[in-house]
C-alpha cells in the first residue's frame, strides 16, 4: 500500500523503511491479521522529526505567502496537487 501511494517500487520502500528503522524513526511490527504484512509506526523520535518538518514547511509557506501573496500560494498549491494527482493516475495525461 505504501509503495503504491508513494509511486515507488516495493523494493525501494523496503530500503527506505529499513534505513528509517535503523535510524530510530520507525518501528515495524507483524500484522496480527496477516503474518506476511508489517505495520509501520513512527517512534517518538520519528514523531519529533515529523513535527519539526511540519513546522519548517509551515514557516516556509508563511514566508512565501508574504512574499508572493495568498492568491499565488493557493494557485501554487492547486498546481502541485494537480501534478501529484496526474502522476498517481487520478487525472488523464
Amino acid at each position: 500500500e505504501i509503495a503504491e501511494r508513494a509511486n515507488m517500487t516495493k523494493q525501494s520502500v523496503g530500503e527506505v523503511t529499513s534505513d528509517l528503522e535503523q535510524r530510530g524513526y520507525l518501528e515495524r511490527v507483524s500484522d496480527p491479521s496477516d503474518g506476511r504484512a508489517k505495520i509501520i509506526f513512527l517512534t517518538g523520535q520519528g514523531r519529533e522529526a515529523y513535527a519539526l518538518g511540519r513546522r519548517l514547511i509551515d514557516e516556509l509557506e508563511g514566508e512565501w505567502a508574504v512574499r508572493y501573496g495568498d492568491e499565488r500560494m493557493v494557485a501554487l498549491r492547486e498546481a502541485l496537487e494537480a501534478v501529484t494527482a496526474q502522476r498517481l493516475g487520478a487525472l488523464p495525461v
